[in-house]
């Protein structure tokens, strides 16, 4: 027995060894396959999204992952918001915000599309979702203009029915351009979805160029105009529109033209598009959809609050001064002696002045307590002595 022991002892051995250069030759071809950052079961299609021999796709994945929960946050605070807006116009654009934060929300989540590799269904993806997401966004920037626009000139702001079948409507012609491209390109001529020119590509978003262009016209309109607390959501508008022109400029320049000349066409085709969809997005959401949600959540200002600089206010009764403050009875009997004087001077026709004639009597103050001997002094009478003295001599015949 101990001799077939030490045999099958003998057997086991190369077994086991051979299996051990097996694992570590398999370990170090995956290991050469793999790219740097990446895992060892990572499918190839995938790289992109780990290699940092690429980095471009880790930057685009952070900042379109940033876009994703930024959007997503404005569209919650929007709905918890919902029940708390009452005024009629920030009610009114509630639909076409949602529209244009749900557009938003795919553009970021189309630029993971461009960092994974191209097949068939990911290249009809990209075709047909580019040019149907801008437009969505382009219509609700329109749509927007068009009701700054009446806010401006009128106060008034469309209804919110109006503003989103405006919105489906101009998104519809897009689909409807896409769809046919795909199927003329795809079903009818039998060629492959990821075979078209960056051309081809361009010429199909002329619809989405032309949205833009109106919507910057447009959008020039809205400082025209008498309200101008609305003034500034125009600004706000034009400022995204304009530099969304600059983007587009921008990445089609690089794709056409640019990524031919450096010789880079096929390493920098993709990245441009997904930083032209990651730049578009963060625009649409730092100048357009933060400042529009903000807006929308601001409590109306308080109708109860006391305005004394407002002259349509109305006023306090105003009581005399005796109603409130019991006066001294000497006070009163001397104020009515006062004011039965100056109105038996008023009927005379004034107090005489000597060689000068009567000349009209100042003017009465009511309210300030005034001896007899002084009123006949502001009424510019010059006979003083003689009136203190026929005083004296009704004093003494009195007695």
């Amino acid at each position: 027995m101990s001799v077939f022991g030490k045999v099958g002892n003998m057997k086991t051995h190369p077994a086991i060894v051979l299996l051990l250069f097996f694992v570590i030759g398999y370990g170090s071809s995956e290991n050469s396959t793999t790219s740097r950052g990446c895992g060892l079961d990572i499918f190839p299609r995938y790289v992109y999204l780990c290699d940092l021999d690429a980095i471009w796709g880790i930057v685009v994945e952070a900042v379109a992952g940033a876009g994703v929960l930024t959007t997503l946050l404005l569209m919650l605070i929007l709905l918890v918001r919902l029940p708390f807006i009452t005024e009629k116009e920030k009610k009114s654009p509630l639909g076409i915000h949602f529209l244009f934060l749900l557009g938003t929300l795919g553009l970021f989540g189309l630029a993971f599309a461009f960092i994974i590799q191209e097949d068939e269904a990911i290249c009809s993806t990209r075709r047909f979702l580019w040019g149907v997401l801008f437009s969505l966004c382009f219509s609700c920037l329109l749509a927007q203009a068009w009701r700054i626009r009446k806010l401006v000139r009128h106060g008034k702001s469309p209804s919110g029915w109006h503003l989103f079948g405006m919105v489906i409507c101009l998104m519809l012609v897009q689909v409807i351009i896409a769809t046919e491209w795909i199927i003329l390109t795809v079903v009818r001529d039998k060629k492959l979805a990821c075979s078209y020119e960056p051309m081809d590509f361009v010429m199909v978003l002329i619809y989405v160029m032309v949205l833009m262009v109106v919507t910057l016209g447009l959008s020039l309109f809205t400082l025209c105009g008498k309200f101008q607390k609305w003034k500034k959501n125009g600004i706000c508008l034009i400022i995204t529109t304009f530099l969304s022109v600059l983007i587009w400029v921008a990445w089609m320049t690089m794709y056409l033209y640019g990524n031919n000349e450096l010789k880079k066409k096929d390493q920098w085709n993709d990245p441009t598009l997904a930083i032209a969809l990651i730049s578009s997005g963060w625009v649409f959401l730092i100048f357009h959809a933060i400042i529009e949600v903000h807006y929308t959540i601001l409590p109306p200002p308080q109708e109860n609050t006391t305005n004394y600089f407002d002259t349509s206010q109305p006023r306090m009764r105003e009581t005399p001064f005796e109603e409130d403050i019991q006066l001294p009875r000497s006070y009163m009997e001397n104020k009515a002696f006062s004011m039965d004087e100056h109105n038996a001077a008023m009927r005379s026709g004034g107090f005489r002045n000597g060689s000068l004639g009567s000349r009209p009597s100042a003017p009465f103050r009511s309210n300030v307590y005034q001896p007899t001997e002084m009123a006949v002094v502001l009424n510019g009478g010059t006979d003083i002595l003689q009136f203190i003295l026929n005083q004296k001599d009704g004093a003494k015949s009195q007695v």
